[in-house]
């Protein structure tokens, strides 16, 4: 399929808390050349503000509560058709971020053309006032120089581009994670399933400096989700292992008291919760994601 032939939908998960950047991000995709994006905004257990926006076609789903941030993506990937099959692209785009550049969907449309194997790009995240990408915001473990591009084995999940066929391939996000680490889950299975994720520095999102550490329930889902993730993806040897280090590493960061107990609060939930279907990897899966740099023990 050549590039131009290529359709490309995006989908925006709002709270309807931010109706100025969310203009401002979709008169950013109204800007990107090629042929015109639909959009699909999913408010989240909130109401939607009018959101005409010139040279672009938007429809909204209002959902009746929040039902977290996988679960509404996913409900966005369904409005282009079952698993998305109505584009070949979206794009994920947070609703408080926008992209300063005209050429990023163009971009997007090139790469998977170019490379049948790509399923998932991870754009570069950057500050708007001092062009800085945060360390967290670079998905490898060597993420000093967030201008290198590279091969990755997880990406980020409100700046990134996906072809809809990965989601025929293997399913959506994980409804039940909530919040954080919903990406890598989706991601481990691209990989185990054949496909290749992409970080790309020169396909840009700008986004403000945050810290979502600062909330207790952060520290609580980001511990229950890991080992959720272990749980439902890896290989039964490898899960006490992944857990493990994840442990004497967050140890090892010295949190604060609350952080702490928020943390081991979720930590005990993620091993006796209901953690949704268990498909463990390959073993050259494992081999993949250690060759790209992170084996998935850390």
């Amino acid at each position: 399929m050549s590039d131009t032939s290529m359709k490309v939908g995006a989908v925006v998960l709002t709270m309807g808390n931010r109706p100025d950047e969310l203009r401002a991000l979709l008169e950013s995709v109204a800007k990107q050349t090629g042929d015109p994006i639909e959009v699909v905004v999913v408010g989240n257990g909130s109401p939607l503000p009018e959101l005409s926006v010139p040279g672009l076609a938007v429809r909204t789903v209002e959902l009746p509560e929040n039902v977290g941030i996988p679960a509404g993506r996913n409900v966005g990937i369904e409005a282009f058709g079952p698993a998305g099959r109505d584009v070949d692209v979206l794009l994920f785009l947070d609703d408080d971020g926008h992209l300063p550049n005209q050429d990023t969907a163009q971009l997007c449309r090139e790469a998977f053309a170019a490379d049948p194997e790509l399923g998932i790009i991870s754009f570069r995240i950057a500050d708007p006032d001092t062009g800085v990408t945060q360390r967290r915001h670079v998905p490898r473990l060597r993420a000093s120089d967030p201008m290198r591009s590279s091969r990755v084995t997880t990406f980020l999940g409100g700046a990134n581009a996906a072809r809809t066929r990965v989601f025929a391939d293997v399913g959506g996000l994980p409804d039940e994670f909530f919040y954080a680490h919903e990406e890598t889950d989706l991601a481990w299975r691209a990989l185990d399933a054949g496909w290749m994720i992409d970080y790309r520095s020169d396909m840009v999102l700008h986004h403000p400096t945050t810290a979502p550490s600062r909330h207790a329930v952060y520290h609580r889902m980001v511990a229950r989700n890991r080992v959720w993730l272990a749980r439902r993806n890896l290989p039964a040897p490898l899960v006490p292992v992944y857990v493990g280090v994840w442990l004497l590493l967050t140890l090892a960061r010295r949190p604060s008291l609350p952080a702490l107990r928020a943390w081991l609060g979720g930590f005990r939930e993620g091993w006796t919760t209901p953690c949704g279907p268990r498909r463990p990897m390959k073993w050259r899966t494992v081999w993949r994601l250690t060759r790209l740099g992170r084996p998935p023990v850390i």
